[in-house]
């Protein structure tokens, strides 16, 4: 069973660009919940992504105040968690591809957080070359046509290209593999988004680096009174998937 923790503030307030810092806290091994509150202290991120969050995790509003929500993967200790200072919708699971080989691990699900009008997706994708990138796309399928951002540990090594989609994430290596190998393996892409600036912070008691990016709607984004519409010459085309059911 997944478990899913809320506490509640007051009503949100977002002014865009928002700061957004993910982080792998590396289960019970790595980053406390205390390293946890210290970052957002220091930073005072308007969105914390989390990922490998334990139980422990959940004692974060109680510290920093805010809204919080942790979902767990079913067999695992760990999952994803997203903190802001104010409250927003509770976030949704999306379960993403797995594999089907004998012995393999839990599926995976993403955390789909609407922040104001932009939706992210918090992920800590399969290590599988073939499969993480499956799993990305199940992602950007879920979000493609508004202001969206899938940021977390991707588990990708090498070039991410995704349609509609732009990699912003910083440059510099994320995680060093046993502590020798470097890798970047936490990355942002960002659909409809503009991303003001990017960096990995330095490395704490966790294996990977906390990312922050500034990311703001992009200007081919309008906003009305009934809420945020495209300009109509970026709109996507709908398509008909029932047209071949009919003559």
């Amino acid at each position: 069973m997944s478990v899913e923790s809320v506490h509640r503030s007051a009503a949100p307030v977002y002014v865009w660009p928002v700061k957004v810092i993910s982080w792998n806290l590396l289960r019970i091994t790595g980053a406390a919940v205390e390293d946890v509150a210290a970052l957002i202290g220091r930073e005072k991120p308007d969105v914390m992504l989390m990922q490998e969050a334990t139980q422990h995790i959940e004692a974060l509003p109680h510290m920093v105040g805010g809204h919080f929500h942790r979902l767990s993967w079913l067999g695992r200790i760990h999952g994803l968690a997203v903190w802001s200072p104010h409250r927003f919708a509770a976030p949704r699971a999306l379960s993403l591809p797995a594999s089907r080989l004998p012995g393999r691990l839990p599926r995976r699900r993403a955390q789909l957080v609407q922040i104001g009008d932009v939706q992210f997706a918090n992920v800590h994708l399969s290590h599988g070359q073939l499969l993480n990138r499956r799993q990305l796309e199940r992602c950007a399928a879920a979000l493609r046509g508004r202001p969206s951002a899938i940021i977390g540990d991707y588990n990708m090594v090498g070039p991410v290209e995704l349609p509609d989609f732009r990699d912003v994430g910083p440059l510099e290596p994320t995680h060093f593999a046993s502590n020798v190998v470097p890798f970047r393996l936490d990355r942002c892409l960002v659909h409809y988004l503009e991303c003001r600036s990017s960096s990995a912070l330095a490395f704490g008691p966790s294996d990977h680096r906390p990312i922050r990016l500034e990311l703001a709607i992009g200007d081919h984004w309008k906003i009305d009174p009934t809420g945020l519409r495209a300009r109509p010459e970026h709109r996507p085309q709908r398509r008909d998937r029932l047209r071949r059911l009919y003559r």
